[in-house]
């Protein structure tokens, strides 16, 4: 029995000396391995990117979304019309200011009477008036207006646009107006009591005061009167050719033909002396104003519709 222990303790032994001396696994090792030589190398690892000079990406450039070539063409098309008047000469003020108001702007349709006052086509349907005649056919209305007594001029406007320029245009030279619905027989019906006996009378429409003209026509005065593409001259004397259908050419053409009379008849002397603007003579705008012109948009342009036959 002791031989046997003797045997079994000598074979421990050897057993131990045997996994003592067996290599340990390597994750074993792995993690006996201390922390500081792994930091170590993940730093030097970090330098060597540091060291490695950085590639800048492209800067992203802003995307620039390109206008639609119609607008460009439209933009291009309207400086090459005012483009081809602004070049031309004009006397009584400088023709950015008919270029601006819009006074050489007409309608869609011209008339007869009023081709030969027509300068050129625009692409999108638009007559446009001579600039130069405009500024001449001004100056020979007021030359001709203030040949008669300030008294005996009546000026006609039922338009709505035309009322204010029209009211302060006859204060300023001191003439009659009469805005709104003409009364029939206010030339030609001495028991009326609204009764004139004028010596010449200045429209601002031919379309809308056709009873002016008729009445004038009648008792054998001369008509000036404000004309666009589309107006007939019958019975109408003197034409200025202008845009008779806005707000601020209206206002520029009543503002020349008052300053020209007064310089006419001596009131003035030159423009300086004139203080009233071209401001004072503009109709103001209102709301309901705009729910109507909105409504009404497009009417000097659409083609005249004709009764159908039974």
């Amino acid at each position: 029995m002791t031989e046997k222990k003797e045997e079994t303790k000598q074979e421990a032994e050897i057993t131990k000396e045997v996994k003592e001396e067996t290599p340990a696994p390597a994750e074993e090792i792995v993690e006996s391995t201390p922390k500081s030589v792994e930091t170590k190398a993940e730093e030097t690892e970090n330098k060597k990117a540091e060291d490695v000079p950085k590639i800048k990406e492209p800067e992203k450039t802003p995307e620039v979304k390109e206008k639609p070539k119609e607008i460009i063409e439209e933009k291009k098309e309207k400086k090459s019309d005012d483009d081809d008047e602004s070049g031309k000469q004009t006397l009584l003020v400088e023709t950015e200011k008919y270029l601006n108001t819009g006074a050489h702007i007409g309608t869609k349709f011209k008339s007869g009477d009023m081709k030969r006052y027509i300068y050129k086509v625009r692409k999108d349907g638009l007559n446009v008036l001579d600039v130069q005649t405009l500024d001449e056919r001004l100056k020979i209305a007021a030359k001709f207006l203030a040949g008669y007594d300030k008294e005996k001029i009546v000026v006609v406007s039922r338009k709505l646009y035309g009322q204010t320029p029209a009211k302060v245009f006859a204060e300023t030279i001191g003439a009659i107006i009469i805005t709104g619905r003409f009364v029939p027989g206010t030339f030609t019906n001495p028991q009326g009591n609204r009764f004139i006996e004028p010596k010449v009378v200045l429209i601002t429409e031919p379309e809308t005061d056709t009873q002016a003209i008729d009445e004038a026509t009648r008792i054998r005065i001369p008509v000036v009167a404000m004309a666009s593409t589309n107006n007939s001259l019958r019975n109408v004397d003197l034409a200025i050719p202008i845009n008779n259908k806005g707000r601020k050419s209206l206002a520029l053409g009543y503002w020349i033909l008052a300053k020209e009379i007064l310089k006419e008849r001596g009131d003035i002397k030159s423009d300086s002396e004139f203080t009233k603007t071209t401001e004072d003579f503009e109709y103001k705008m209102k709301d309901s104003d705009e729910k109507k012109s909105f409504e009404k948009k497009g009417r000097w342009d659409r083609k005249p519709r004709f009764p159908r036959r039974r």
